[in-house]
């Protein structure tokens, strides 16, 4: 049996909160960030990349270290939220210019190079990115896990986005406690 070999993906968690819906979403983000640091702290110290893909809020000159200096430079949520989150010098990046992570982006490179076959994906928002990340995560045939505590997202779409994921099989949806427990 092929041993797994995760990396954690943040998608998203770095955000302005200026666009459309953003008060709905703002109080779930900032929940699945306090999961999201307990994913993080698992994979640092089971020595698992962590990698974070956020869009660069169509500022093609911002890398993304500008990005999150300004968000932590910015009031309320975005502020807490990349406090939190604040990536460590080793962890990696990737911008991406629409919803999936792997949508004109190397991510699929980053992986292999890192050797991993099990993405654990976690940010924003369930029924977008995270939900295209996941489906384009398992048609290159990595294992795919989305934590539910660790995804933000609206009310009942959440929910559906997640059962959707889970009746196609294109991720497994496991609570933080069981993937923690391993």
């Amino acid at each position: 049996m092929k041993k797994t070999t995760p990396a954690l993906l943040i998608v998203d968690m770095f955000s302005r909160f200026d666009f459309p819906e953003a008060d709905l979403i703002a109080s779930s983000a900032l929940s699945a960030s306090k999961a999201i640091a307990r994913l993080r702290q698992h994979f640092k110290d089971e020595g698992d990349p962590v990698i974070y893909a956020n869009d660069n809020f169509a500022n093609w000159q911002m890398d993304f270290k500008d990005l999150v200096q300004e968000c932590l430079a910015a009031d309320g949520v975005s502020a807490k939220i990349a406090t939190l989150l604040r990536p460590a010098p080793d962890d990696y990046f990737v911008l991406k210019p629409k919803h999936s992570a792997f949508l004109a982006t190397p991510l699929a490179v980053l992986l292999a190079k890192l050797g991993c076959n099990q993405l654990v994906v976690c940010g924003m928002a369930a029924d977008s990115c995270i939900a295209s990340t996941c489906f384009d995560s398992n048609s290159r045939e990595y294992e795919t896990v989305a934590v539910p505590e660790a995804i933000a997202g609206i009310g009942a779409r959440k929910a559906r986005a997640l059962q959707l994921l889970e009746d196609s099989q294109a991720a497994k949806v496991v609570p933080i406690d069981r993937y923690l427990l391993g």
